[in-house]
């Protein structure tokens, strides 16, 4: 038979893991300021393989509105390029022989709103995570009982997989909200 502890730390690892889930897959939308976590999915044709593009280059952010690529060989720029070409970016390399770069555009409004409901798509998926955490843990507890558990002990532990459900639900509104600003602040 397992103790509440158990379950509450099953839970607690799984809601933990949504909220991590929504801080990377927000990182990746793209919010009108460079950030180099949007190349992240490029891979280029490099030496025979597949290669994550900042194995092959240094990426970095001069400013906030650029996105400065140099890669390490020369003879790499014009595959480097096609790869953010092909990808879904969605913005067009310059290449100046020597490096590429990325100017990011000003979002329009109806993009920005697009942005929004895509980062609260998002942020529900890690929403729907949390729920399937909190109710594998009280199917748990309540299995629990049937091997003997308390059940006063029981529904202290479900109070307590209460509070770690409300606990993370915040943290993933704080998550989006913080994101939801950036999209919006011009």
């Amino acid at each position: 038979m397992n103790d509440v502890n158990h379950y509450l730390q099953l839970a607690e690892k799984k809601m933990n893991e949504a909220a991590d889930y929504l801080e990377d897959a927000l990182a990746h939308i793209r919010a009108g300021k460079a950030n180099v976590k949007i190349l992240d999915g490029i891979r280029v044709d490099a030496y025979g393989s597949k290669m994550p593009l900042n194995n092959v280059a240094n990426v970095a952010c001069p400013d906030a509105r650029t996105i400065a690529i140099t890669p390490w060989d020369k003879s790499m720029i014009k595959v480097i390029e096609k790869a953010i070409i092909d990808s879904n970016v969605g913005i067009m390399p310059e290449n100046n022989g020597e490096m590429i770069r990325l100017n990011i555009p000003p979002l329009t409004e109806e993009r920005r709103k697009q942005l929004v409901k895509d980062s609260k798509a998002e942020a529900e998926k890690a929403k729907v995570s949390v729920r399937n955490g909190r109710r594998e843990a009280i199917e748990g507890l309540k299995k629990a009982v049937k091997e003997g558990m308390p059940e006063d002990v029981e529904k202290d532990g479900e109070d307590k997989v209460q509070k770690l459900h409300d606990k993370y639900l915040k943290k993933i509104d704080e998550i989006f909200a913080a994101k939801e600003k950036e999209i919006l602040t011009v």
